[in-house]
């Protein structure tokens, strides 16, 4: 029977407390109410107005966002930078674990929370650490994250409290600008595509915002049709916008008159979609281009841009004047965009390609009625901006620090993780493959592989983490970086992350897949610029190549050749229904009139993409079997050097190719690959040490070499020992510079192979070079007069003749071969000089013994009195009394002068 009076008490209680925490709310109300910012977008799509209701609780309206965790809260925090957010904590008990759409939300502070402590209002996701968005209710450092992300000055602010109000009272607590992502009006023109819009008359200016669900490589351009033209894009004043390789929006005015891209004809007219500033040569002072940038970013793969422009432009000639308050024909599109390349240095924007109403359109629009269809965020089916790199076994993946441009989870520290010079892009790992990094972040950076997103040793932190390679020991520098091998195995989650141990948010995701396209080949090498990866297996009679783009474009290329002039092209692009195509082609000029196809026998041809990166692969057999087509001199031989080049741009067709398919990257030197060894090196100028080398063998096999056997066969007519003492003197010379030479040449290539044609001539030169001294130890004595020649001597002479004489033919033809291979490996300029001036050297010398050898044969003639024979070395006047080794080697009894004797013929006096 007693219950009722407790129950009347207990809710007598909750009610007098709940009355007085409602007469605390309202006895604060009068220092706050009123306050109203926008918040700003940082990641998710976030929008809203947010608005302080009273003491206890906020108010957001216009609320957009995409879902986070199921761990996403109302965070308060003392700033808005790295630091500040990551100390800070939750302020209400709400979760925002759903996606939001253009809703209103009040929130209620938790009991142990006021408006004194707090700063900075974020949207907080736990899991991740990941501000989605903040508003600031003070002026907080000017470090701030969005501070960068400046408003434009014709953002109108909150308005001005009036002096002693409520909101004047707050302390610290002043005006905050409206965030360049906030606007007046939005107008859905497709299901992916948005135009919204701020009008200010008294600036004479609209402010325009075009945001779409599309890649990094598309554009987005919005305009005003010239009310005379016949067709609603001749004669337009749009605005293209969009973003650079580098991630740094962009938006220009341009003028089209005709349905192409912009062509610059050989007279110097312009035609097409092209850049005002085209048509006028210049524009130092902004009348033509006057489209002003004032904010672009992407987020999770929605584009952004803003920029400003004059209601009536000074530009009458380009500009459309816009009237504010009545219907105008507008139009849109959206399309690839090509970068600038080096004969047109702006961007071109490619055909939008696609449906109306989905890729372009036109519409009336009157900018002076309020529109607000935009239901919710854009969910782009990709958000992953990052740059992609897929690991392998055979390359390893250099680690770096630098500074914070793009990082895909802010808040962030100043420095962060590159991979292969890529600021922290999406790894992919395969299971089964181990990967190598080479880490030179310094000695402040550790790198570990670990189950937690945010890394930083995560138990220090009072978190969990399952550490799966790295550790403390894996820091380095460039001058001495170390190494981490990691092989993900069955039992690694389909996705962790690579952070520094030593400090939290420096690296990004890891995805772990089954096997790949490394997998399938034996072999692979980046090529130059890290931008393209080449895969190859060798079988008999055929290689199988594939090549990989490691960033986003319309085709890859890849070509054998020193460059794009006079080389095989094999080109691989996906079109817009998915059909992926391999052609090849032969290049030799600038332009789409030196691109020719070619009818290579190919076959497994695959061409696939995936999140903007392209993949293709064939098999081709190494020599063509065919005859007098340019593509059957496309021979791959394994045992010589590859040289490979690459190139990328935003469109490809199968025929009627145009200077809109101009590649807008591609490779500044060739990469020279290996295919039997599976390493790749890169083309360069030729190394100091090699011009040394082929300086000294020259000296040797040129001049030293020669001369010594020119010595010893024609200056024995010379009285005394100096013939003898020149032949040894220059013998030895050439043979010791040649050694040096050789040696120079293996430490700088660290070895050489005896596949290579050169190496081949060289060491047979070697080998017969050394050979002559120990032949000329081993000389049996010459005969005494009057006795008869031993075989041994006979066959001795022989040998050093025929030995020496073939020493200096394949050393001249190593010569030749060398500079052939110069040419080969470094494509240098002068080689062609080079060797027309060693086969001059060579044929002169080759006369100069014609010469003398048609000498000696005249002074046999004369002396064809003398009966006794020439030893086949030369005359009867050698000195045999020294050794060719030890000149002080004498023989035991001197050989006497031979006496002339006079011939006599007798001839019959009658005929």
């Amino acid at each position: 029977m007693d219950s009722p009076p407790i129950l009347f008490l207990l809710l007598f209680l909750l009610a007098g407390a709940a009355a007085s925490s409602a007469d605390d709310c309202g006895a604060r109300n009068i220092t706050i109410a009123g306050f109203e910012a926008d918040l700003a977008m940082v990641q998710h799509q976030v929008r809203g107005v947010v608005r302080i209701v009273d003491a206890c609780s906020f108010s957001v309206r216009g609320f957009d966002m995409l879902a986070g965790s199921g761990q996403v809260r109302w965070r308060g925090a003392a700033g808005d930078d790295f630091v500040n957010l990551t100390l800070g904590s939750p302020i209400s008990d709400m979760y925002l674990n759903r996606t939001y759409r253009n809703e209103s939300l009040t929130v209620r502070l938790s009991s142990n929370v006021s408006w004194d402590q707090i700063s900075v209002l974020a949207i907080w996701d736990e899991s991740t650490a990941s501000d989605f968005g903040h508003v600031a209710l003070v002026n907080v450092s000017a470090n701030e994250t969005d501070s960068d992300l400046a408003p434009s000055p014709g953002l109108s602010p909150a308005p001005a409290p009036a002096p002693g109000s409520p909101v004047e009272m707050m302390k610290n607590k002043s005006q905050i600008h409206r965030q360049p992502t906030m606007f007046d009006n939005c107008l859905t023109l497709s299901p992916r595509f948005r135009l919204r819009w701020a009008l200010h008359p008294e600036l004479d200016s609209v402010e325009i915002g075009l945001e779409a669900a599309v890649g990094s490589e598309y554009y987005m351009s919005f305009g005003w049709a010239k009310p005379s033209s016949p067709s609603h894009m001749l004669n337009a004043d749009v605005t293209v916008s969009g973003f650079t390789e580098e991630g740094i929006p962009f938006a220009e005015d341009y003028y089209i008159t005709q349905f192409s891209e912009c062509l610059l004809s050989k007279d110097g007219k312009v035609e097409g979609v092209c850049p005002d500033t085209i048509y006028e040569g210049s524009d130092p002072v902004g009348l033509v281009n006057n489209t002003e940038l004032i904010y672009g970013h992407r987020r999770d793969g929605v584009a952004f841009v803003r920029y400003k422009r004059p209601l009536a432009s000074v530009d009458v000639k380009y500009d459309v004047p816009v009237n504010i308050t009545g219907n105008m024909t507008v139009i849109w599109a959206l399309g690839l965009l090509r970068p600038p390349d080096s004969l047109r240095p702006y961007y071109l924007p490619q055909n939008h390609g696609g449906p109306q109403e989905t890729a372009y359109n036109y519409l009336l629009l009157n900018l002076s009625k309020e529109v607000d269809d935009c239901f919710g965020p854009l969910d782009a089916e990709d958000k992953e901006d990052q740059d992609l790199i897929i690991a392998d076994a055979k390359t390893p993946l250099v680690v770096t620090s630098g500074s914070a441009l793009h990082y895909p989870n802010p808040p962030n520290p100043s420095k962060v993780l590159y991979i292969n010079k890529k600021e922290a892009p999406l790894l992919r790992v395969e299971r089964g493959v181990p990967v190598t990094f080479s880490i030179q972040a310094g000695h402040d950076v550790a790198l570990y592989i670990t189950s937690n997103p945010i890394g930083g040793n995560a138990t220090l932190h009072n978190m969990t983490e399952v550490i799966y390679a790295g550790g403390p020991q894996f820091e380095g520098v460039p001058a001495s970086p170390t190494e981490l091998k990691w092989a993900p195995d069955r039992n690694t989650p389909d996705q962790v992350y690579y952070h520094s141990l030593f400090a939290q948010k420096m690296g990004w995701k890891v995805q772990v897949v089954d096997g790949g396209i490394s997998d399938m080949y034996n072999n692979n090498v980046l090529l130059d610029d890290q931008q393209v990866s080449f895969f190859w297996t060798l079988s008999k009679g055929s290689i199988s190549v594939a090549a990989r783009g490691e960033k986003k474009s319309g085709y890859v290329a890849i070509g054998f050749g020193s460059g794009m002039m006079n080389s095989y092209v094999y080109v691989g692009w996906v079109e817009s229904n998915g059909t992926g195509h391999v052609n090849t082609y032969w290049i030799d000029g600038k332009n789409a009139m030196g691109v020719h196809p070619t009818s290579e026998n190919l076959t497994f041809i695959r061409c696939s993409q995936e999140n903007g990166i392209i993949t293709f692969e064939f098999t081709r057999p190494l020599s063509p079997s065919c005859n007098g087509k340019i593509e059957c001199k496309n021979i791959i031989d394994p045992t010589t050097p590859l040289k490979v080049i690459w190139a990328m741009g935003a469109r490809w067709s199968e025929d009627n190719l145009s200077e809109k398919n101009m590649h807008s990257a591609t490779s500044n030197r060739p990469v020279r690959v290996l295919l039997l060894r599976g390493s790749a090196e890169a083309e360069q100028d030729l190394r100091p040490v090699l011009a040394v080398h082929g300086f000294m063998m020259f000296v040797a096999w040129g001049i030293l070499l020669p001369g010594g056997i020119l010595a010893a066969r024609y200056l024995k007519q010379i009285k005394g020992d100096g013939w003898y003492q020149l032949h040894v003197y220059l013998q030895y010379s050439g043979i010791a510079i040649m050694l040096l030479g050789l040696v120079f040449a293996a430490a700088e290539l660290r070895g050489f192979y005896l596949s290579i044609v050169h190496v081949k001539f060289g060491v047979a030169a070697i080998i017969l070079a050394c050979a002559q001294p120990i032949n000329a130890y081993l000389r049996p004595p010459k005969p005494a007069d009057e006795e008869i020649v031993s075989s041994k001597r006979i066959i001795w002479e022989y040998c050093h003749v025929i030995t020496g004489r073939s020493a200096v033919v394949v050393g001249v033809a190593a010569l030749i071969s060398g500079m052939k291979h110069l040419a080969h490996r470094y494509g240098s300029e002068n080689v062609q000089g080079l060797t027309w001036a060693l086969i001059l050297w060579v044929l002169a010398l080759a006369i100069l013994v014609m010469y003398l050898e048609y000498s000696k044969v005249k002074q046999r003639q004369n002396d064809r009195s003398s009966l006794r024979g020439e030893w086949v070395l030369g005359n009867s006047d050698e000195d045999d009394s020294v050794d060719l080794l030890h000149r002080d080697r004498t023989a035991t009894k001197s050989e006497p002068q031979s006496s002339l004797t006079m011939e006599v013929q007798l001839e019959s006096l009658s005929r």
